[in-house]
């Protein structure tokens, strides 16, 4: 629009346009708009007002790095933000129970809506909205009291929250948890959730009810049920197989029991002293998962069939999300014990020291790309790699696979330098691997003939290796370096050689211990040279967790592969020539 500024954009001066502030000091909640980097470029007046913040400290900020907490008041990593997730997919998404910080380093419990945004520039950006809320709804229920019945609006918000608060977990204990919260006290005094294990077996999971603003769980009515029976007509096991929902009195359990479960039911009448139960499947669009059952005690209002509706729709919502977090558990631990599979362990070579250590991606499925791998070779040098294959999946783990299995081919069979070696990976990779781009460093360690370590290496756009003296003199081997695999330039790679002195250490890494957010790289790797070399005095082992510790960003979001080689602190005088091989 002629005559209007544009929004204000990092790196650069200026101020948001009167029009986008106008159209944010219109809305009735605290707003501010981002960048397709996550900065704000542009703030409401009410949002400067709830977060203490003047607009100039918000503009250009990153703000997830600027508001983002945990309920301690501890930095939220990126993998655990579901703002976070929503904005760099491009999605609408709304939650609640999110805390920002405050300038004064107070908390700011919120709710919160995000959205795409046409903010009048070239750009994409994207609309967050927010609320101060009195305290998130994952605390204790505030009351005892149910309820009176929900009005029309009512079922519908309720439901609503429920979809995005049992939907973005991929917990499926937390799931269960967040559930509990949604109904007690809202519903029902009670609360109890039956779930069907994948041995099909039902485990009690949860009894619970409010008391004083608190929620109490009964340990001595939840774990293992009798078998499910097949046609028995009771409730509960009509809610099992998914046949109904039902509202059912202690009385529909005084009858001879047909089923161990049935007698577990009146038990649980009994003890708890509710009068009234609402009792429906969790169920997904695959199978059913368990059942719920609300519970009224005291003075509430008995249970209705008129009730059932809602609470079969909360049931599916909890299906729904369970299924997710247990198809989520799933492919982690077949992800884990892929990756167990697939990352070697270290070779033992007479007068060297190795150490190596993996740490998984927090999000996604628990592996990724990153690998790393040590082998003797036919001449009795010492091959060592490292690698990071573009993704966090198990495509990324099958391509990792591919790419270590045919570098210690080409290395065994082909006793040629680490450069040719990988020039070699480079053209097979784009023809008979799933690899899109790749990483990787190929060493050779080897004892010269005065009794001292060589190292001859290659590096496919990885980051470069790190040789730290004993005495904690600390550089970067920067030589040998070329492009990554995979990009289908023809270009001949080079090698650099280094003497490894006695007592050094070589460590050897992935981009996910350096890489932080908001932060360069450069700063990542000054972090890690200044830490290893005020640890270059700890043994090998000790070396290798506590860089691991210090070096790695709390907000990682990816795999870290670490591996250390530590070199005699004195040479051989008279090596013994290598063993031949049999």
């Amino acid at each position: 629009m002629a005559g209007t500024e544009p929004a204000e954009v990092p790196g650069k001066s200026g101020a948001p346009s009167a029009a986008l502030t106008g159209r944010l000091d219109a809305i009735g909640a605290g707003a501010y708009v981002v960048d397709v980097r996550g900065r704000i470029i542009a703030v409401n007046a009410l949002a400067e007002h709830l977060l203490d913040r003047p607009a100039a400290d918000l503009l250009g900020r990153d703000a997830h790095d600027l508001l983002h907490r945990d309920a301690g008041g501890r930095p939220l990593p990126t993998a655990q933000c579901r703002m976070r997730q929503a904005f760099h997919a491009g999605r609408p998404a709304q939650a609640e129970g999110d805390w920002f910080a405050r300038a004064d380093g107070s908390l700011l419990p919120i709710s919160w809506l995000i959205a795409p945004y046409e903010a009048g520039g070239d750009e994409a950006a994207t609309l967050v909205l927010f609320h101060a809320v009195d305290r998130p709804r994952e605390e204790a229920p505030q009351s005892d009291r149910t309820a009176e019945p929900l009005t029309e609006l009512e079922r519908l918000s309720l439901l609503a929250e429920a979809t995005a608060r049992l939907t973005s977990t991929l917990d499926a204990e937390e799931t269960v948890r967040r559930l509990v919260a949604l109904v007690v006290p809202r519903l029902a005094e009670w609360v109890v959730i039956d779930l069907i294990t994948e041995r099909d077996e039902v485990w009690r999971s949860v009894v619970a009810h409010g008391e004083g603003g608190t929620l109490v769980h009964h340990d001595d009515l939840q774990g293992p049920m009798p078998p499910l029976p097949e046609d028995s007509p009771m409730p509960l096991s009509r809610a099992l197989r998914g046949v109904a929902s039902a509202v059912a009195a202690p009385e529909t359990y005084q009858r001879e029991p047909d089923s161990g479960i049935a007698l577990e039911q009146r038990r649980l009448f009994d003890v708890t002293g509710m009068h009234s139960a609402a009792i429906a499947p969790i169920r997904s669009a695959r199978e059913v998962l368990g059942a719920l059952t609300l519970g009224r005690a005291g003075g509430s209002q008995p249970f209705t069939p008129d009730d059932l509706p809602l609470i079969e729709d909360i049931g599916r919502r909890a299906g729904i999300a369970l299924d997710n977090a247990r198809l989520y558990q799933r492919q982690r631990k077949v992800a884990e014990t892929m990756q167990n599979h697939l990352l070697p362990q270290m070779p033992r070579v007479p007068g060297l020291e190795m150490t190596v250590r993996y740490l998984p991606a927090p999000n996604a499925s628990q592996v990724g790309g990153d690998w790393y791998d040590a082998f003797r070779l036919s001449d009795d040098a010492t091959a060592l790699a490292i690698g990071d294959v573009v993704g966090h999946d198990l495509e990324a783990a099958a391509g990792m696979a591919q790419l270590r299995n045919m570098l210690r081919a080409y290395a065994w069979s082909q006793q040629e330098p680490p450069s040719r070696i990988v020039e070699r990976l480079d053209e097979a990779v784009m023809h008979i691997t799933d690899v899109s781009m790749a990483t990787v460093i190929l060493s050779r360690v080897e004892e010269t003939a005065d009794g001292n370590w060589k190292l001859s290496w290659t590096n496919a756009g990885h980051p470069p290796p790190l040789l730290i003296s004993h005495d904690g003199l600390a550089r970067y081997l920067t030589d040998g370096h070329g492009i990554l695999l995979g990009t289908g330039v023809s270009k001949p790679r080079s090698d650099a050689t280094a003497l490894l002195p006695p007592g050094s250490t070589l460590v050897l890494y992935t981009d996910g211990l350096i890489e932080e957010p908001g932060h360069t790289l450069d700063e990542g790797l000054d972090r890690l040279r200044r830490h290893a070399a005020a640890l270059a005095h700890r043994p090998l082992a000790s070396f290798t967790d506590q860089l691991l510790r210090r070096v790695r960003p709390a907000d990682n979001d990816d795999d870290v592969a670490l591996l250390t080689l530590r070199i005699p602190t004195r040479a051989r005088a008279n090596p013994a020539a290598p063993e031949s091989r049999r």
